[in-house]
């Protein structure tokens, strides 16, 4: 089910960033397609090698860091389009995240990455949820 291979490549997006892995990371942004990522409180980076630099300072931060996705959310757009909505388990609070995937190479790349502030919380335990087809 493609919702679930969204759900695996969102899942992976995660496990890059918890693990502060950056080769997983650059893997997982598309190369060819137009991409895009908005870090909290950033402007938008539209440029690849911006957006992977971006990372590099990110994940070689020497803080504490605790990073999860939860109540992931995804729906397919067409066949070669999706977008995943999420909460961000960070450190000791919440942020709100939208993940825009598309296929490149018949894989699911990421596009698309914007996090912000959130009053509101992940519901309902840990149990992911998949969202219905959009087309």
């Amino acid at each position: 089910m493609e919702q679930e291979a969204i759900l695996f490549a969102n899942e992976a997006f995660y496990r890059a960033f918890a693990d502060r892995d950056l080769e997983a990371m650059n893997a997982l942004w598309a190369r060819r397609l137009p991409i895009a990522c908005v870090h909290p409180g950033w402007g938008p980076l539209t440029d690849r090698n911006e957006i992977m630099e971006s990372w590099r300072g990110i994940l070689s931060g020497t803080g504490p860091f605790d990073v999860t996705c939860r109540d992931p959310r995804a729906f397919l757009v067409g066949d070669t389009a999706a977008f995943v909505v999420c909460f961000e388990a960070i450190n000791n609070g919440f942020l709100v995240a939208t993940n825009v995937f598309a296929r490149e190479d018949g894989a699911w790349k990421l596009v698309h990455h914007q996090a912000g502030p959130t009053a509101d919380r992940p519901g309902g335990g840990d149990e992911d949820r998949a969202g219905n087809s959009v087309h």
